[in-house]
């Protein structure tokens, strides 16, 4: 028995859509090395990019900007480095861990978020800030000055008005649709607010790609943990480039058959196919430097709504 097709796979979806260095790097942080403690040594990184034809000079290249970006914090110990997410970057980290590994279909009491300024009361750079900032957390544009959102995360919302620093020029209310027989239903707005064709193209891309390795996963084992470890990266960093471009709307707001629901199951099952392997790839890479390298933080296996700890043969495991 082997695992052709995996690594078949692998090897064409590398070639003909290679990663960029940064990019995997920021992948690989999320989904690995934030849970396993929120740092690694260089060479331990290196190793782990390795197997996608990333060789050592790109890792250095992407981490020492991404250091420069304040992501990363370096710390010398002799010739070696170790790279620590930083603090600011960590609660950035824990937004996206939210978005990606949160079950999509979460109840909405039908009230909407309004947020809206006035020109004279806020400056350019401010009203550009917090423009970028609210379209990121999915909030549709009703005009230049005013955004909207069905189910934003408060939380969120409420710290990049903070971060923006113009709390005393944001207004914020939310509101419900009236029982007026002439106007229109808040629904509409969600045609004219967002572009959801090219999300839901994203993620059907995405379901194409991996619905054949989620059937080939559910006949055989995979037997290579460092097969394992490649394909759950990859699948998370497709996954992750499809869905944080979702405004993450309700269900009941978006079309019928939406295509992130099946993508979202279809990356939680693959997920759970690799993840023994994986997870011994990743923990004897990192204690080749580092003998102490955590196990994996409890809130780990909290992802898709529970991950079920398993040995790599795929049997249930004793938490």
């Amino acid at each position: 028995m082997s695992n052709c097709f995996l690594k078949s796979w692998s090897e064409t979806y590398l070639a003909e859509h290679p990663p960029r260095t940064k990019s995997l790097v920021m992948t690989l942080f999320g989904d690995v090395i934030r849970p396993h403690g929120g740092a690694l040594w260089l060479g331990s990184l290196i190793r782990l990019l390795a197997p996608f034809g990333i060789n050592d000079r790109l890792v250095r290249t992407s981490v020492y900007r991404l250091a420069e970006e304040g992501w990363l914090s370096a710390q010398r110990e002799g010739r070696r480095s170790m790279y620590t997410l930083r603090p600011q970057a960590s609660q950035r980290f824990q937004k996206a861990h939210q978005r990606i590994y949160t079950p999509s279909d979460l109840t909405w009491d039908g009230a909407w978020t309004q947020v809206f300024f006035l020109s004279a009361s806020i400056s350019t750079k401010q009203r550009a800030d917090l423009r970028k900032a609210l379209l990121w957390e999915g909030f549709g544009a009703l005009s230049p000055f005013a955004f909207i959102h069905p189910s934003p995360d408060l939380n969120a919302l409420n710290a990049l008005i903070e971060e923006s620093h113009c709390a005393q020029s944001v207004y914020v209310v939310q509101q419900k649709n009236t029982e007026l027989s002439h106007s229109k239903a808040l629904a509409h707005l969600i045609d004219e607010c967002w572009q959801l064709d090219e999300v839901s193209l994203r993620y059907s891309r995405f379901i194409e790609r991996f619905a054949p390795v989620l059937a080939y996963l559910r006949t055989q084992p995979v037997l290579s943990d460092e097969l394992a470890f490649v394909m759950r990266t990859l699948l998370i960093h497709e996954y992750r480039r499809a869905q944080l471009h979702d405004p993450q709307l309700p269900l009941e707001l978006l079309p019928k058959s939406w295509s992130g629901k099946q993508a979202y199951e279809i990356c939680h099952q693959v997920y759970q196919h690799l993840l023994a392997g994986s997870q011994t790839h990743i923990l004897a890479t990192l204690r080749t430097e580092d003998e102490n390298a955590p196990e994996a933080d409890r809130y780990f296996y909290e992802r898709f709504g529970g991950l079920e700890k398993t040995n790599r043969n795929g049997l249930k495991q004793a938490s």
